[in-house]
């Protein structure tokens, strides 16, 4: 299978970022506190994902790969900030689109994350041994 350029895919989620502001923005009814609250999780769901994912550089990947250990800026306290900030993401989504339902669709993403968090974790003990589960000592989930 032939990996997807770097840029492209930073190119895919800045475009989709730019869509989901403006569709959250643009948004018919009024602005309550839930909608209040659901912008603000969802644009610092936004803005973790990509201080995150700019910091992670090259070693971001779709499937679990050990190229590097990345462990400064955010990634010195979070081990896996993206997923953390996606679902916060996901969670502001749901309070601005006030669909109570939904919020089952943020436990099924914590639960896949959580699982993907755990098969990355193996890949990279099993690259980086001591020097990785030091990391994973210091920082959380």
């Amino acid at each position: 299978m032939r990996k997807v350029p770097f840029y492209a895919i930073t190119i895919a989620q800045v475009i989709a970022g730019v869509v989901m502001l403006w569709l959250l923005f643009l948004r018919p009814g009024d602005w309550d506190w839930q909608r209040r609250a659901g912008t603000a999780l969802t644009l610092v769901g936004m803005t973790g994902i990509a201080v995150a994912r700019y910091q992670l550089g090259r070693s971001f990947a779709i499937r679990a790969e050990a190229r590097q250990l990345v462990t400064h800026g955010v990634y010195s306290k979070i081990r896996n900030p993206i997923y953390v900030f996606g679902s916060v993401l996901v969670a502001g989504l749901v309070l601005v689109l006030h669909r109570p339902g939904l919020w089952l669709l943020v436990v099924f993403i914590i639960i896949m994350q959580t699982l993907r968090a755990h098969r990355e974790a193996q890949v990279l003990e099993a690259a980086f041994g001591d020097a990785y589960r030091e990391y994973r000592r210091k920082t959380w989930f």
